[in-house]
């Protein structure tokens, strides 16, 4: 062989040209990029320092040929042409990785057998002797692609991914793979920073993957100086001497390293939980007296406020994955860009995102952004730096002045603290401005109503504005915001925009915590989707109406338990309950049979499908001491109904507007079933009785045989409050007795 060698590194999608750089520094010749690898030529020692030294690599690969190939038995002879007896013994292991299709090769695993026999074929001795497969720990790691006709094999040196350093046993939910943070930063200029002695902090660490990275490279720190198992250790062409020269020289540069004043790397966490596990990496790494891990919040960061020293802050926000998350990462940034403003001003700040357009709420400008690959999700590294003239406030001349010193006990001694800087909240866009103002507008009005009916929960907002197609609802201190899904025609970016133009709006509009804001996405319900749980945060608040108290669960379902557009329907119900039998039917969390009840009603019979409702509902009567003389019943309702031979003087049917639940026979269809559905109800109304009858579905039409057989008064005008008068469509309503 000579002694330059053809390689391949490989490595996660959007690093390539950060590693061909890297692998250049590392002796790598002719190089040059593909997706996801780097190719070239370097001699042995190439190839172990690469092993050794990449930060970003996933594999360094020495190809052995490459073959042209038109169909399965080409590949077996082009695999069985190589001296195989120069790389593994014929009682050795060996396992093999394949890549590809074509040529007859339909599936991997397929091409990766055909591999394997040939390899096996090639080596088996006369008496008998073969090489086994082991998937796991082989002597030899065998790599086989095969792309337009040709197959490119190739010897894996690293053995397992080279992102695996071994120093992180124990991770968080969503971890950055150790190459793709190293990558993140080098880009955002780590290195030149540390090399000025600056200091570096991650406000969300998690278990500390940033700032293990950041200190091995500050210590100058091999990422694979610890790795025992490498895919060289067995090979018949690997240089005992040679590589124990470099690992030798690597473990001196470590020492040196490690033996320099330590940079200030902190790391500061929310959850409890990972403070341990993120210490534990710290230690294995070595690196415990460089990089230290604290619980802390992010509302009270401040990266070194004993020192006037500067650095880089560089982070990795979550992305969210349920109900509800627009609202809490908007806040999440736009704290982070507060906090950056107010405590690291001079600083530089890295920010890794899957939002980007959530970065663009910082209220900082970003004056480089790179893109990145998190395995299959695009994502964006965000650069800024934390100078006034790049704040994005409503004041940039008040943001710029400095605040008077304080001072702060730290370590039991009383330290002077560096004036931080005024931070303004973030500027509205001009039509989150807009918004702002018709929420104040409406709050001005409304509220007046509220305290003078003593309504503590009612929609404030509802799609006032079409192109902020959102209902906002207060409950007490809290805001429910529920999106109304965009039709297809609007752009998915443009409405993405307007929602966080929304969401930052509120707070400053109603003076809210941002904590207390919850988001929806409210789509055309299918099915039992609307009763299908979202979220697994079990939080329930009470609320008062009418002088009764109702739980309310703002996070976890579509819906929070308590219809505010049927506020005068209940308490219509409350005011004729007195001494009378109440039938609710689709009784959803019973709210209208806890006003019968407080109406003094005789007894209350409530009916749904859902377990969880009714279990909802017991917990409501309950709460306003009604146990006896209310049943819950379930069960689906015209089936109860064509069962129960009780009499109710009044009867509430609110029903869903189409139900396919797999505890019904059947598909329930309002439109289609709703004549069927009152008749069974009316038969079951006691001389003199009143039955309210409900629905939301905007084309519903009341079938005009009912007129004939009963007295029917539609009453949808007057069940409307204030706060649902904007929008008459959110329900009708009709009155019906016996003729």
């Amino acid at each position: 062989m000579s002694d330059l060698y053809p390689l391949v590194l490989t490595s996660p999608k959007g690093l390539e040209t950060l590693l061909l750089e890297e692998a250049t520094d590392l002796g790598l010749v002719e190089g040059r990029s593909q997706v996801a690898a780097v190719q070239g030529q370097g001699s042995m020692e190439t190839a172990y320092r690469l092993c050794l030294w990449s930060r970003l690599a996933n594999r360094v690969l020495l190809v052995l040929g490459r073959f042209p190939v038109d169909n399965a038995e080409a590949l077996y002879e082009a695999v069985r042409s190589v001296d195989w007896s120069e790389h593994m013994l014929a009682t050795g292991s060996l396992a093999v990785e394949f890549s590809g299709r074509g040529a007859g090769i339909d599936n991997t695993h397929f091409g990766a057998l055909k591999v394997k026999d040939a390899i096996v074929d090639s080596l088996r001795t006369a008496a008998g002797e073969r090489p086994s497969v082991d998937k796991y720990e082989p002597d030899l790691r065998i790599h086989a692609r095969l792309e337009r006709g040709e197959l490119v094999l190739s010897l894996d040196l690293s053995g397992f991914s080279l992102h695996q350093r071994g120093y992180r046993l124990q991770q968080g939910a969503a971890p950055l793979k150790e190459n793709l943070a190293a990558a993140i930063l080098i880009r955002a200029g780590w290195p030149r920073i540390a090399a000025e002695g600056g200091a570096l902090s991650d406000p969300m660490c998690g278990v500390g993957t940033f700032l293990v990275e950041a200190g091995m490279m500050a210590a100058d720190i091999a990422p694979n100086l610890k790795r025992e198992k490498w895919g060289f250790s067995n090979w018949l062409g690997h240089v005992p001497a040679l590589w124990s020269k470099l690992h030798g020289e690597a473990e001196a540069r470590a020492a040196a390293g490690l033996a320099r004043p330590p940079l200030w790397i902190r790391g500061y966490e929310a959850d409890p939980r990972l403070i341990q596990p993120g210490r534990n990496n710290v230690e294995r790494a070595g690196l415990s007296e460089w990089v230290k891990i604290y619980q802390g919040e992010l509302a009270t960061f401040e990266p070194r406020p004993d020192q006037n020293q500067t650095g880089l802050v560089v982070c990795n926000p979550p992305y969210g994955e349920r109900l509800g998350d627009e609202a809490s990462l908007l806040y999440l940034y736009q704290n982070l860009g507060e906090r950056l403003r107010q405590s690291c001003l001079n600083w530089e700040a890295a920010v890794f995102t899957g939002a980007p357009e959530l970065g663009k709420r910082m209220g900082i400008r970003s004056h480089k952004q790179y893109a990145f690959w998190n395995g299959a999700l695009p994502c964006k590294l965000l650069l800024f730096k934390v100078l006034p003239d790049q704040f994005v406030t409503g004041r940039n001349e008040s943001a710029a002045q400095p605040a008077p010193s304080q001072a702060r006990m730290i370590g039991g001694q009383l330290v002077e603290r560096p004036p931080a800087v005024r931070s303004e909240p973030a500027r509205l866009s001009e039509g989150g401005q807009m918004f702002a103002n018709r929420l104040q507008k409406n709050l001005k009005t409304l509220g007046k109503w509220a305290r003078r009916e003593g309504v503590e929960c009612y929609r404030l907002y509802d799609a006032d504005m079409p192109e902020y197609a959102l209902a906002v609802d207060l409950y007490a201190d809290w805001v429910h915001v529920q999106e109304y899904a965009p039709p297809r025609s609007i752009d998915p970016d443009k409405a993405q925009a307007r929602l966080l133009d929304a969401l930052a709006a509120i707070p400053q509009a109603l003076d809210m915590d941002p904590a207390r804001v919850v988001i929806k996405r409210r789509e055309r319900q299918v099915g039992k989707k609307q009763y299908e749980r979202q979220d697994q945060q079990g939080r329930f608040m009470e609320v008062g109406e009418g002088g009764v108290k109702l739980l309310v669960n703002l996070t976890d379902y579509l819906d929070t338990g308590l219809f505010l557009d049927h506020r005068p329907l209940r308490l219509r119900i409350q005011k004729e309950a007195a001494g009378k039998r109440f039938l609710n039917l689709y009784c959803y969390t019973a709210t209208a049979t806890v006003h019968a009840a407080k109406g003094g009603a005789r007894s209350t019979t409530s009916v749904d499908l859902s377990k969880t409702y009714l279990d909802w509902a017991r917990r409501n009567l309950a709460l306003n001491g009604f146990s006896d003389k209310h049943k819950l019943e379930q069960g689906d309702v015209m089936e109860w109904l064509e069962a129960d031979r009780g009499e109710y003087e009044l009867i509430f049917i609110d029903p869903p507007t189409f139900s396919n639940s797999k505890r019904m026979e059947g598909v329930f269809d309002i439109q289609r079933d709703h004549v069927r559905l009152l008749d069974l109800a009316m038969a079951r109304l006691a001389r003199g009785g009143v039955l309210y009858f409900s629905n939301n579905f905007r084309k519903f039409q009341l079938d005009p045989s009912l007129a004939e057989r009963y007295a029917v008064e539609e009453i949808s005008a007057q069940t409307l409050d204030p706060d649902f008068v904007r929008n008459p469509k959110i329900h009708r309503a009709w009155r019906m007795t016996a003729r």
